[in-house]
């Protein structure tokens, strides 16, 4: 990317759309594209939420959907739910269990995770029959592949693709890069 050009449009968050965690304030937006069955994802999210920690106002956080079919034959149906349960209030609560019980995504399971965060499950049975969400999950998708996303997890800090194959250390030395560049 030219230095002077532009981010995406794509890569600034979108308070109608998106699902964000933070201050709208915070200085530095981290933008995750994830896959809910994604081993990889599944230890970031384990070390994202120290980052989240250790940054706290000083960080907001977007999570979106790249649910690889191919090779996670529950993601896309695990996005549907953690959409239908953001439809209620309760995104980041489905997001935490999907994760957090990442090999078990079936769709029994995923009715007994909004069972266990109080969702209004007819409601929850009904979107999921009729795959409401399925169309917000598959722009998140077409998104990503715009960006040019072909793994997950995918990062963004400030707009800006920073590679975790090597660890995760880079996502804490991004935002911290970011952080002193000053509040642009």
């Amino acid at each position: 990317m030219h230095p002077h050009s532009k981010p995406d449009p794509l890569l600034l968050p979108d308070e109608a759309t998106d699902h964000i965690w933070g201050s709208p304030s915070a200085p530095v937006t981290l933008i995750e594209y994830g896959d809910f069955e994604c081993p990889a994802c599944c230890q970031a999210h384990g070390a994202l939420k120290i980052i989240l920690a250790h940054f706290d106002a000083k960080l907001r956080f977007v999570f979106r959907h790249f649910p690889l079919r191919e090779v996670h034959p529950h993601a896309e149906l695990a996005a549907e739910a953690a959409e239908a349960a953001g439809a209620q209030g309760k995104f980041w609560p489905m997001h935490e269990l999907l994760f957090t019980n990442s090999p078990h995504l079936k769709e029994k399971q995923l009715l007994d995770y909004a069972a266990q965060l109080g969702l209004d499950l007819p409601r929850y049975q009904n979107e999921m029959n009729d795959h409401v969400y399925l169309q917000r999950v598959q722009e998140h998708m077409q998104g990503a592949r715009h960006l040019g996303v072909r793994s997950t997890p995918a990062f963004y800090v400030n707009g800006v693709f920073t590679d975790v194959s090597f660890g995760l250390e880079h996502l804490h030395a991004a935002i911290d890069k970011a952080l002193g560049r000053g509040r642009n």
